[in-house]
């Protein structure tokens, strides 16, 4: 047996011709202290991710954000928001301003992917402005590991990306949920990667 589910997972994507960075819900609800899905310490995830941004944007990659709004009222919400009644924190005008992107912030010319269930490609146009840029591989970084950045990882090889999740560059609860949900995922939808090697890779 190789791997954790045996010898019949684990294959490797590769990297493509054209990747594009996505930062998901890097906003104030999870990095900041009172917020009300505070991670215990995203810091580490910012600082990996502002590298990667970085090394993106000098290189000429494309870079999308993505962040949670739902109309006054939550018509839009569903059944998410009865799961997660937290979630009523990104109603539109809602108190505290928990849905603002930051610390890191997104530069003119990069979009930004408004969602309102987990994964970036649910009911968006993520797919159709990676495809039109002819992007070919996701470098996936953000919050929460086991939440959105899993839930958008697997979509992207549903929509013939190859997902690269950056260990460093992701953040949760807990390491231990972090790094269960990084082994699953690389054993079945996506490579996890090191920033060594995505900035690496970005850099081309």
């Amino acid at each position: 047996m190789s791997g954790p589910h045996g010898s019949a997972f684990s294959g490797r994507l590769g990297w493509g011709a054209r990747p594009a960075l996505l930062v998901i819900d890097l906003v104030r609800a999870y990095t900041e202290a009172g917020g009300p899905f505070e991670l215990p310490s995203p810091g580490p995830a910012i600082e990996a991710t502002r590298a990667l941004l970085e090394a993106a944007r000098t290189a000429g990659h494309p870079v999308v954000w993505t962040s949670v709004v739902y109309t006054r009222g939550l018509a839009d919400g569903g059944l998410f928001v009865e799961k997660v009644p937290a979630l009523k924190a990104f109603e539109e005008g809602a108190e505290g301003g928990w849905g603002e992107i930051g610390p890191l912030k997104p530069e003119p010319g990069e979009a930004v992917v408004t969602k309102q269930y987990a994964s970036a490609f649910f009911g968006t146009s993520l797919a159709s402005t990676l495809h039109a840029c002819g992007v070919d591989t996701l470098v996936v970084t953000g919050v929460s590991t086991s939440g959105c950045v899993r839930a958008s990882a697997m979509d992207a090889l549903n929509h013939g990306f190859r997902p690269k999740v950056v260990r460093q560059a992701c953040a949760d609860r807990t390491e231990a949920v972090h790094d269960n949900n990084l082994v699953d995922l690389d054993a079945k939808y996506a490579d996890v990667v090191n920033v060594e090697e995505a900035l690496k890779n970005l850099g081309k």
